[in-house]
């Protein structure tokens, strides 16, 4: 019996434990079985950079007191991010990368940036 391609379902001549009936249909099958997921990677990597964008512009200098205000009026994203760092004094810090934030009082953010070690 005669083993069929899992994308297009042409015969396969070759390898025994073939698949595919060449590159193109291999990486198409591929691409549709994890396209739920890339999707969702997409959309949340696309989250955390405009978020690090967004600290970066408003933070040229390492450390700033901006507004909740003006953090949401650009777009920001409070439930994305990609790290905490909790502190001794138990201040907690949140991450886009390299670029982070801790609340203060009166809907103000402390904006940080982490320096290479």
């Amino acid at each position: 019996m005669e083993k069929q391609c899992l994308e297009c379902g042409s015969a396969i001549k070759g390898r025994a434990d073939k698949k595919f009936c060449d590159d193109a249909c291999r990486n198409a099958f591929n691409n549709k079985k994890n396209n739920d997921n890339t999707d969702f990677m997409k959309k949340v990597n696309g989250i955390l950079k405009k978020n690090r964008s967004i600290m970066l512009a408003l933070n040229p200098e390492g450390k700033k007191s901006v507004s909740k205000k003006s953090l949401s009026s650009q777009g920001f994203n409070f439930d994305y991010y990609t790290s905490i760092l909790k502190t001794k004094e138990g201040k907690v810090y949140y991450f886009c990368y390299e670029q982070g934030y801790t609340p203060l009082e009166n809907d103000y953010y402390l904006l940080v940036m982490k320096r290479d070690e």
